[in-house]
């Protein structure tokens, strides 16, 4: 019900700001899309946390909030097509698209199957012109999406899930293990949360290509990234974009000052570590991006242009960049706060590797080894489309070698996509 009173909210204000003339009648109806979206957004995914927070922060001081106690299902997919519709009245709001009159046109883009739940998060002047122009997939396209599947199974039933039960183990519980353990468990949940996001995307890609429709690349290789800004011009590509297009420039961007940019970038990160989860390890997940690409910004405008050519000046770069985010990714993944504290402190213990067989960590190394050689290899282009080029005996060497590690090695414990919790 939600996504069916989001889309006619959202469909009908399109239709009146298409009619509108009046500045002020635009901005009403803008306005009402906007906090439909956002008021059901906070409801299902945020009451309870601010809630919670509102009541811890009172009992500190004294003071009692009474917030009533809701216990409401999150709704799958929700942070997604909320954010989606929006990005469509915005658009038509700003006279770069003509609204969409066709009901069931307009509610297919809103509610198209493939990347509904977990994205890519598509604009309107992109993914909806392709409802009015269907056309059978040929051969070409069809084998295309095959491969983006391929890969994407691989990606998710091979590293990511691979990986699951031991980075879960662990950081359900890192007082009890030792510090080579917790380190390792972060190193191993970096790729399993890539191989998890990015191959759902590849798959929703896949998927929208038989159908005949194309979707916007949301991964490109983050990970060999030189910076912290290049890595989120890589990173979940439709997220990153569309906080930079409806927020961050709207609020000024790079404009006015260092102060003032500076506060602008800390703000959107904010909110987008927000936009993740309704906990606080996801807001101070949010400032520590902002932070950093901030002194980034700092540093750089004093010697990343002097070393921007020296090829291992870019290695340590892409080297430095990884382990940032890898540091984030520990706010990320801990399931409470507190749990910092434990992480800190197994550092201190002795550094034996447990919960893990060497089979399992040689299976897995092994298997990110791979993806990144591939990656590595296949420069700007994705991985199935590099594949696409090569000829036909290394095609199939390929097809088989991955339909083999996902038989063999992958596991089929049924474990959901991260992103689904979002």
């Amino acid at each position: 019900m939600l996504i069916v009173a989001s889309t006619l909210v959202d469909y009908v204000a399109g239709l009146g700001l298409g009619h509108a003339r009046r500045l002020a009648t635009r901005r009403s109806l803008l306005g009402v899309s906007i906090a439909t979206n956002l008021g059901l957004l906070f409801f299902f995914k945020y009451y309870g946390f601010f809630a919670e927070s509102a009541s811890l922060i009172g009992g500190h001081f004294n003071i009692t909030t009474n917030m009533p106690e809701l216990k409401v299902l999150l709704p799958v997919g929700i942070s997604f097509y909320t954010f989606q519709t929006m990005s469509y009245t915005i658009d038509v709001y700003r006279r770069r698209r003509e609204p969409e009159r066709h009901l069931g046109i307009f509610a297919s883009y809103v509610a198209f199957f493939p990347q509904l739940v977990a994205g890519p998060i598509e604009r309107s002047t992109h993914l909806l012109p392709q409802f009015r122009r269907l056309s059978c997939p040929d051969a070409a396209r069809f084998a295309e999406g095959l491969r983006h599947i391929l890969w994407g199974f691989f990606k998710k039933l091979v590293i990511a899930d691979g990986v699951a039960s031991f980075v879960n183990s662990v950081y359900g519980d890192p007082g009890s293990f030792s510090g080579m353990t917790v380190v390792l468990a972060t190193y191993l949940f970096a790729f399993q949360i890539y191989c998890d996001f990015s191959g759902y995307s590849d798959i929703a890609i896949g998927c929208s290509k038989v159908l005949g429709f194309d979707l916007r690349c949301n991964f490109q290789k983050p990970y060999f990234a030189g910076s912290l800004r290049d890595f989120w011009r890589r990173w979940h590509i439709s997220l990153s974009s569309w906080f930079r297009d409806y927020l961050y420039i709207p609020l000024g961007g790079s404009r006015g000052g260092a102060l003032r940019a500076g506060s602008v970038l800390l703000v959107v990160f904010l909110l987008s570590g927000l936009w993740h989860g309704a906990a606080w390890n996801f807001v101070l997940w949010g400032f520590f991006h902002g932070a950093a690409l901030i002194l980034e910004n700092w540093l750089f405008k004093r010697t990343g242009k002097a070393l921007k050519g020296h090829v291992l000046a870019r290695a340590v770069r892409m080297l430095i960049t990884f382990h940032v985010v890898l540091l984030g990714w520990v706010l990320f993944r801990v399931e409470n706060i507190l749990d910092l504290g434990e992480i800190l402190s197994s550092l201190g213990r002795p550094w034996g590797i447990t919960s893990i067989t060497l089979r399992e960590l040689i299976t897995c190394i092994g298997a990110i080894a791979f993806m990144l050689m591939l990656e590595s290899a296949s420069g700007d282009a994705p991985v199935p489309a590099f594949i696409a080029g090569r000829k036909k005996a290394f095609r199939w060497l390929w097809y088989h070698a991955v339909m083999l590690a996902i038989v063999f090695f992958g596991v089929f414990d049924q474990q959901e996509f991260i992103y689904f919790q979002f």
